[in-house]
């Protein structure tokens, strides 16, 4: 803060009072103290032994000293409590008034002797049964959980205990004995006794506190928090920790009902009850809202509780996928808040300013009288002695300060809880002319929908909440709708999507809060069925769409297997590992539909990066399956599990619709034995974690299915072992591979396995490959392989650019034969390899460009047009995506491009392959 008030020489009683050597600075805030401050007045009256350790060594001393007193076991513990704090209030006092200790510091160390007085009592009330501290455990909440303790304050707790360590005589109850030694700490803390009182203690924060005991049984409290808890209630648990008493015991709790307090997916319906919260706080205190006399500091517009609701709706909002984001002190939240980009970092300074200003200016209320008020004194004579304790001269320039700290702040809370006022429906009941005058195209679409959307049948709109929310977007979203190239199936995709909806109040609230994204669901409504179902599902999967990187590339494999193993976490359980590797993998495979959706994304980059998604969900996956697998069956030493990715996987070129084309491989020799008591051969043993793995990857659970697996590229196929050894794969593909098999394996890329395991496969990978062969031989192996292909599976469309003439299958023939017949290029990456060999002239120029286009419009006719590549299928809005995909400016130009590419295909087809005209 700054100060216009100079220093002021103490009064001759005080001279007397104040020991030699006492530092300047300590000097006058002992001045101010005695003459504003009738409570500091009495400290420094009867505490001269605490005044001469501040002169000889200083606040820090001081304090640390009275921290020990409070510890200290040959006093009585009521004494020595009161004792204890009546030197922590002195010390802080002056530390403060005399700018020596930052807010930070004051706050901190208040709530430290807050957390000694706490232990030491209950552990006094538990040494009176003979008893060692354990067993109870006291949780902080409010401004001691966030170590940010009023000067004179209650201190927020909820005891709990464990009823099978607790104490208790011959005649109690666990929870009677529980009762009986949580009421005697609390009397050590709160009696007030000539030495005054230690801490008033509120305990009302517990469950159902009007009828409830003031400890509770740690797991009923699990329960309650788990399954029946309130929003208010979890916002109190942001600044939750274990302060004292069984420590563990209290952390334990914390530690499991975290996912209660921290949501992975966005809660907007709990951001709207805290925003309602405020609202009528505004309303209830609104004799202290308007800054002057009697304005509240704490409850006040603009005030203390603002800044910190401010924060706190932005930590439920993002903390759940950011841990970083949980600070429970209001400054360390800001200050997070801006480095994650959550809030500007301008705002966040200046409400951090007021917070510093607000907060001290509410302690200098509190020290005047030791009184628990936020509220500015309605005297004048009261509020001139405040403003001179914060080093002002006079009310004035208190008022001044107090307009520039808690402006920023009103406008800022203003903002965030806007949103929660009343509104009235802006589609009215009888929407026809409404819809005539803003949405013609919708006039006679929407009317019999929406009198089905507000019957209330639907699960998703069956709440009031869900009602008014689903209200408040409505007008945007039938926008969105009606913005749609073919409004109609826009509008009866949102149709189905509601009635798939399993509930909607949060879903719409979360709309309600980020308007732009109701405009992204009408799109996604109109051209991509695969997005929309998924999204009816689990809409939760739009939560991902709120952060500022949403439309940004995805990282590479390895920061991707990092951000996955991040939020999975040590999870003990497998089937917890799958659930959490599902949530993520579902997540950004919907972001990377977005971006395709809004051409924020050039399809090829989504499928490597849809490639790299499967590379990190295999990489947490595999550790995972096979460490559970090993607790009953041991493991095979020096032999470890590899994956081998083929087909569009091993190529880095997966679409939405694609399965994982995978063989299973083994290190080490298939006659070893795992080390169990009942031990397995290698082969057995990996052919049964192979068959685990490919359920983990397939089986849905309950945060849905992960991927299709396909294992028939496998030696000798279905009839074929699941998994391999390194050394029979080899053989196998040495001796007994067909052309197309090794064909398969241009594209192989491996997964998983140590460098030393990964180098053996590449070594039999490359033996395979890059070898003489005969070229005639092999053109007619791969043409018959083709024709097999176009019998069993004829194209569907002229849009099938997969399987017709000139599509990707004939390109991918075409390379692959190049590659094995020249041992050239053979990397797994087609693009890179149809460079190599063009620049080598083994390859007719044309086919990269042609490659991009044909992988391009494959990648977004999966996800906006999946199994329908017949003209007539196309909405015009997919027909938009399309040619935006292909960089076409309409759908025309989008089929020249098309044409063009299928016609190089299929020329280069005939040149490499075919001797004469192709009889198909």
């Amino acid at each position: 803060m700054d100060f216009d008030l100079p220093p002021r020489d103490p009064s001759p009683e005080l001279a007397g009072l104040l020991p030699a050597g006492l530092a300047l600075p300590l000097v006058a805030a002992a001045a101010t103290a005695w003459a504003e401050a009738p409570f500091l007045k009495a400290l420094i009256r009867g505490r001269r032994a605490t005044m001469a350790l501040l002169a000889a060594e200083g606040p820090d001393a001081t304090f640390a000293a009275a921290m020990a007193l409070a510890a200290d076991p040959d006093l009585p513990v009521a004494e020595r409590l009161r004792r204890a704090r009546g030197d922590v209030a002195l010390v802080v006092a002056l530390a403060d008034l005399a700018g020596l200790w930052p807010l930070e510091r004051v706050t901190a160390a208040l709530s430290d002797f807050a957390d000694r007085s706490i232990d030491v009592a209950i552990a006094a009330a538990l040494a009176e049964r003979g008893a060692a501290n354990a067993g109870l455990a006291a949780l902080a909440l409010g401004k001691l959980g966030s170590h940010e303790l009023n000067y004179s304050s209650d201190v927020d707790l909820i005891l709990v205990h464990d009823p099978d360590i607790i104490p208790r005589r011959s005649h109690e109850e666990p929870n009677e004995a529980a009762v009986r030694i949580a009421k005697r700490a609390v009397a050590l803390l709160a009696d007030l006794t000539p030495d005054g009182y230690v801490q008033r203690v509120d305990l009302r924060l517990r469950p159902a506190s009007e009828i409830t005991p003031i400890s509770l049984a740690v797991g009923a409290a699990e329960h309650y928090y788990q399954s029946e808890a309130l929003t208010w209630e979890r916002v109190a648990f942001i600044r939750a920790r274990a302060c004292a008493g069984d420590l563990a015991l209290g952390q334990g709790l914390l530690t499991r009902i975290r996912p209660f307090v921290w949501r992975r997916s966005l809660d907007w319906t709990a951001v709207r009850d805290i925003q309602a919260v405020s609202l009528r706080i505004r309303d209830h205190f609104e004799a202290g809202q308007a800054l002057g006399p009697g304005y509240d500091l704490k409850r006040g517009r603009g005030g203390i509780r603002e800044i910190e609701f401010f924060a706190q709706i932005h930590q439920l909002i993002w903390g759940g996928r950011a841990p970083e984001l949980r600070a429970p002190a209001t400054l360390d939240g800001l200050a997070a808040l801006a480095a994650a980009g959550r809030v500007a970092p301008a705002e966040a300074a200046r409400l951090a300013d007021s917070y510093r200003l607000l907060r001290t200016v509410e302690h200098r209320l509190q020290m005047r009288r030791d009184e628990q008020t936020h509220a500015v004194p309605r005297l004048a004579a009261d509020r001139a002695a405040v403003a001179r304790l914060a080093g002002w001269r006079d009310w004035a320039t208190a008022e001044r300060r107090l307009v520039a700290a808690t402006t920023p702040v009103a406008l800022a809370y203003d903002r965030l809880i806007s949103a929660a006022a009343p509104e009235s429906h802006v589609v009215p009941a009888e929407p026809g002319a409404w819809l005539k005058a803003n949405h013609p195209g919708l006039a006679r679409i929407v009317p019999p929908l929406l009198l089905r959307w507000r019957a209330g049948t639907m699960r998703a709109l069956r709440s009031e909440p869900a009602r008014g929310a689903f209200e408040a977007v409505l007008p945007a979203l039938l926008g969105g709708v009606a913005a749609a190239a073919d409004p109609a199936v826009a509008a009866a995709r949102l149709d189905g999507f509601l009635a798939a909806l399993p509930q909607g109040a949060q879903f719409f609230a979360l709309l309600q809060a980020n308007p732009a994204l109701v405009g992204l669901l009408g799109h996604l409504l109109g051209v991509a069925p695969v997005l929309a179902d998924a999204l009816a599902r689990d809409p939760a999967l739009f939560d991902v769409m709120l952060a500022p990187d949403a439309f940004d590339p995805l990282p590479d494999a390895a920061a991707l297997t990092a951000e996955l193993s991040a939020y999975v976490g040590p999870a003990a359980m497998l089937e917890d590992v799958l659930d959490r590797v599902r949530r993520w993998t579902g997540e950004r495979r919907f972001q990377l539909g977005a971006q395709l959706i809004e051409g924020r994304t050039d399809p090829l980059v989504a499928g490597r990066s849809l490639s790299d998604l499967a590379d990190a969900a295999l990489a947490v996956v595999i550790p995972a399956v096979t460490d559970d697998f090993a607790r009953r069956h041991g493991r095979v030493p020096g032999a470890e599990p590899l994956v081998l990715a083929l087909g569009r996987y091993g190529g880095r070129a997966l679409t939405h619709a694609s399965d994982l084309d995978i063989v299973y491989l083994f290190s080490g020799s298939h006659a070893a034995l795992s080390d169990a008591a009942t031990p397995l051969p290698a082969s057995q043993y990996f052919n049964r974690l192979a068959a685990r793995l490919t359920a983990a990857l397939s089986v849905p659970t309950a945060a849905g299915a992960l991927y299709e697996v396909d294992t028939r590229l496998r030696p000798w196929g279905a009839k074929g072992l699941l998994a391999l050894s390194i050394a029979s794969f080899g053989r196998y593909q040495a001796s007994e591979a067909e052309s197309w098999e090794h064909m398969a394996l241009t594209r192989a890329r491996l997964i998983g396995g140590s460098p030393e395991t990964r180098a053996a496969a590449e070594d039999a990978i490359a033996a395979a490959l890059d070898r003489p062969r005969d070229a005639e031989a092999l053109r007619k192996a791969v043409l018959e392989m083709r024709a097999d292909i176009a019998a069993a599976k004829p194209p569907k469309g002229p849009f099938d650019v997969k399987l017709a003439p000139g599509g990707l299958v004939d390109l991918e023939f075409v390379v692959h034969f190049v590659q094995l017949r020249d041992r050239a290029a053979l990397g797994p990456d087609l693009g890179t390899a149809i460079a190599a060999l063009t620049a080598a002239g083994a390859l007719p120029p044309g086919l990269g460009v042609a490659h991009d286009v044909l992988g391009r419009f494959l990648m977004l006719l999966r996800l906006v047009a999946p199994g329908m590549e017949t003209p007539a299928s196309f909405s015009p809005a997919v027909e938009a995506v399309l040619a935006r995909g292909l960089g076409a400016a309409s759908f025309p130009q989008a089929i020249e491009s098309l044409t063009a590419a299928r016609a190089i295909v299929r020329l280069a087809f005939t040149d490499v392959l075919q001797a004469k005209k192709d009889p198909r």
